[in-house]
């Protein structure tokens, strides 16, 4: 696979292809569009109850990435660091419940990527804007690093760093679009992965924002 035949230019890949980006870990293209209008929907709904934020990392950095959570657990950090809290520390409420459509989407991504039985107890939601990114970065806040991480996209269009297990992997670079759904775990579980600074775009259902809410069983 060559970078340049899914340039963000050539549009959306087909729906329904599965694409390959290691031994355990794919992108569904299109997975998420047949739910895209309820996904929207549960978004507004919990973010009314737990508004978006910029969090501020153990360094003292305020993450370009607004954020918030649903379900059991939300990830959160400050200068403390990184954790799961079951409390919104902003409202000092626990996080909105999951909605059923999330979960739904959750459980048959993982399942249609070779992971059967996952139940997540935390979502992450990030709101990306145009100048926002995410640097490479794994993912192992959670306990029990046997579970898959799935990754939903809405909106404008990103690129998706996937690394190795060291930072050092040089990383592909795969552009993502409305309603694709990664899903890493097993023996990809721990590699690096990231956005690459999100471009100007709009998108006719979310403006000039990239919604993703990325799923964990964290506790």
């Amino acid at each position: 696979m060559t970078l340049d035949l899914f340039e963000p230019e050539a549009g959306p890949s087909v729906e329904g292809r599965i694409e390959p980006l290691g031994p355990q870990s794919c992108v569904l293209r299109g997975f998420a569009l047949p739910t895209e209008q309820a996904l929207v929907e549960s978004i507004d709904q919990v973010t009314a109850a737990a508004p978006f934020r910029h969090m501020v990392t153990p360094g003292g950095q305020t993450m370009s990435v607004a954020l918030t959570n649903c379900g059991p657990l939300g990830w959160i950090t400050d200068r403390r660091g990184y954790r799961y809290s079951p409390v919104d520390p902003l409202t000092q409420h626990p996080w909105p419940a999951m909605p059923a459509c999330f979960l739904s989407l959750a459980q048959s991504a993982a399942e249609a990527a070779g992971f059967a039985d996952f139940t997540p107890d935390a979502c992450l939601i990030n709101r990306y804007e145009p100048g926002s990114r995410m640097g490479l970065h794994q993912d192992r806040d959670e306990q029990d690093f046997n579970q898959p991480i799935v990754s939903v996209s809405l909106g404008i269009p990103a690129v998706f760093q996937f690394g190795g297990l060291t930072r050092q992997d040089r990383p592909t670079r795969i552009p993502l679009f409305h309603g694709d759904v990664v899903v890493w775990g097993g023996v990809d579980r721990l590699r690096f992965h990231g956005i690459l600074t999100v471009k100007e775009a709009m998108h006719p259902l979310l403006g000039a924002r990239r919604i993703n809410f990325t799923f964990r069983k964290a506790g």
